[in-house]
């Protein structure tokens, strides 16, 4: 038996350009596009689910999915820092900010740590590996890194060394409780489709 996780990150918006915390906002009219054209390169899958988050539930939407929310997937609670850019929080906190990407253990912002969130996603993936086909997974950036820190078996420290663009695909296919990662296909259209 072999499981098989596509993890779909999902379309720019508004706040992504600006390094907002805010994944409840709604992707912009250029990715909504993007994610149209792409579309036609998923591969078919037995189970599609998205993170609760508007961005990825339109990234969806617009990629032609109908997904259920997977609450597990949820984008890393950032507390008091919602809604915030990244310049903000660090002028106001910097040392706050630097223990955060220093200490996976470490939640200054009052919400979720690191260490938490892949601990979260890793038990997700570890129940998913137990079924058999293909998981599509429209979820946010740090999702993904958690999922490939989780099935690698890194240390948690290499969350924040793992970057996810828009719109990538990043396939996790496992059996007999390993994974082998497919890292960061683009999507861009059907003559860049992933394999079925």
């Amino acid at each position: 038996m072999t499981s098989r996780v596509v993890l779909i990150s999902p379309a720019t918006s508004p706040a992504l350009r600006q390094a907002r915390f805010d994944a409840d906002g709604p992707i912009d009219a250029g990715g909504a596009a993007r994610a149209r054209a792409a579309a036609g390169s998923l591969p078919r899958a037995l189970r599609v689910v998205t993170s609760p988050g508007a961005r990825c539930r339109g990234t969806a939407v617009e990629l032609g999915l109908r997904a259920e929310d997977a609450p597990e997937l949820a984008p890393l609670d950032v507390g008091r820092w919602r809604g915030r850019t990244l310049d903000e929080v660090g002028a106001g906190e910097p040392e706050a900010v630097a223990r955060w990407l220093s200490d996976p253990a470490s939640a200054p912002h009052g919400g979720e740590a690191v260490r938490d969130v892949c601990a979260r996603v890793g038990t997700w993936l570890d129940s998913v590996a137990r079924l058999d086909g293909r998981t599509l997974a429209v979820v946010e950036p740090e999702v993904v890194r958690a999922a490939v820190q989780h099935a690698l078996d890194l240390p948690v420290a290499a969350f924040w060394r793992i970057d996810v663009p828009p719109l990538t695909a990043t396939e996790l296919s496992g059996r007999a409780a390993r994974w082998n990662l497919r890292l960061g296909s683009p999507l861009v259209g059907p003559d860049t489709a992933l394999a079925d």
